[in-house]
């Protein structure tokens, strides 16, 4: 099947690149191409194209006041473009909070020859969107409200020896937000590797900080692990957890990609494996591709806990699946209930060392 693809951009330039990198592809073709929403508010209608690439800033009307609209009339795949700017990632993030299923970064310099230059990412983006599950927008999502926090653990044998260490791809920056912020502040510390650029990672760890209980922050390597806080890999390096003495630390790694991804989900996860074993809960969420099954199984070989986000939450259930298929997960749950399954592990390992 033909992916129909909509063009959303103000710049002409930008628009005649991502036409030819799209009507190469043998699968899909571009159907139209706007210059403003208004424009492509009509063609949406004469072509009803499978995914929408959509421009951040344009005149007439803003591209997030744009996708708010489309998202609560008529759910779409939507594919951001933005620039790789402090404001841009700013910008991204708050799409992705109205729906968007993933972004393409504009490059700083040579527009058009940087475009060509990721011409197969851009056409795998828009590949994993028109397969993705997008939902009508809720007034919740619009105002980013999050959920309740859970209920602080009371557990005296829960300590700063239990970890929740995460995955996610596609679709992960919601599904991490909506676990952290029912995280009580009293939580295990909690290590994440979602796949981003680097310039987006510090911009999301804020973002989350504001919105949680706990402390969220981009990893900077040689940290202490605590409860309470949330250590997210930056975009330039793998994340790591190490011990040191009797302290969990992070690390950072700007080893090749695994996986095709720097940051990676197996190379957080094998090393959760092997320096926290029995002490970690392993969450897989949302995104495309294999990474993180390896680890995960490696994860659960060393006694831990692992948690999957199952089909029907997950924007895209590629990451998941493969996790499963491996053998690698104990659970399987919706998003929501994650975060309590999560928990309920660590309450019943103490439950049960204070039966012996």
């Amino acid at each position: 099947m033909t992916i129909k693809v909509l063009i959303v951009d103000d710049s002409a330039l930008i628009r005649g690149v991502m036409k030819e990198i799209i009507n190469e592809q043998p699968d899909m073709e571009v159907v139209g191409a706007a210059p403003d929403p208004l424009v492509a508010r009509d063609l949406i209608k004469q072509t009803n194209p499978d995914v929408l690439t959509l421009d951040v800033e344009m005149p007439k009307m803003d591209g997030l006041d744009f996708l708010e609209r489309l998202m609560r009339l008529r759910p779409m795949p939507v594919v951001m473009v933005s620039s790789l700017t402090e404001r841009g990632s700013e910008i991204t993030l708050k799409a992705l909070e109205l729906g968007a299923v993933d972004y393409v970064t504009k490059p700083k310099i040579s527009i058009q020859s940087g475009m060509r230059e990721y011409a197969d990412m851009i056409a795998e983006k828009i590949r994993i969107a028109a397969r993705a599950r997008v939902k009508a927008l809720t007034p919740r999502a619009a105002s980013g409200q999050g959920g309740v926090p859970l209920a602080a653990l009371r557990n005296p044998l829960i300590s700063s020896e239990k970890l929740i260490i995460i995955g996610a791809s596609t679709g992960g920056t919601e599904a991490i937000k909506d676990f952290l912020v029912q995280m009580p502040s009293d939580c295990p510390g909690i290590l994440i590797t979602q796949h981003m650029p680097e310039g987006f990672t510090r911009s999301f760890a804020n973002r989350l900080d504001k919105l949680c209980k706990i402390s969220v922050q981009e990893a900077e390597g040689n940290e202490r692990v605590l409860p309470g806080h949330a250590y997210l890999a930056p975009g330039h390096s793998h994340l790591k957890l190490v011990r040191s003495g009797a302290n969990y630390m992070t690390q950072l790694d700007q080893g090749p990609p695994v996986n095709r991804h720097r940051p990676s989900v197996d190379v957080l996860f094998q090393s959760a494996a092997a320096s926290a074993g029995k002490n970690a809960v392993g969450v897989i969420l949302t995104g495309m591709g294999k990474d993180g099954a390896a680890g995960m199984l490696e994860m659960k070989k060393a006694g831990a806990h692992n948690l999957a986000q199952d089909e029907a939450t997950c924007v895209v259930f590629g990451m998941p699946r493969e996790a499963i298929a491996v053998g690698a997960t104990h659970e399987v749950a919706p998003l929501h209930e994650l975060p309590s399954r999560a928990l309920m592990v660590f309450t019943a390992q103490g439950d049960r060392a204070m039966r012996v």
